[in-house]
């Protein structure tokens, strides 16, 4: 569940609500797993404040770095290909290289 949860961090949803979910699950059982529970509240805690008082170009920056990575992942997942190949659009450059 915490890899799943880490793997959805940056795509829109609950990616890092899995993953405390899924420390917290394990947190019950073994004690390390809530001290990373813990450091890696924190570390939100931190990350969140610092990025609410960076100025817009930082977060315009920090937004499109994630869509980036959304756009990249759908793209070698064939998202767009599959797409093109339904529309039977011309854009060929849309297809993925791993398929």
């Amino acid at each position: 569940m915490v890899l799943i949860g880490l793997i959805l961090v940056p795509y829109p949803g609950p990616g890092w609500l899995i993953v405390f979910a899924g420390l917290a699950i394990l947190a019950t059982e073994f004690a390390f797993a809530a001290k990373v529970l813990e450091f890696a509240k924190g570390k939100y805690d931190v990350w969140t404040q610092w990025l609410k008082k960076q100025n817009i170009v930082v977060k315009i920056l920090v937004l499109a770095a994630t869509t980036l990575v959304v756009l990249l992942t759908l793209w070698l997942l064939n998202a767009f290909g599959v797409i093109v190949s339904v529309l039977g659009l011309p854009y060929e450059f849309l297809t993925s290289p791993l398929f």
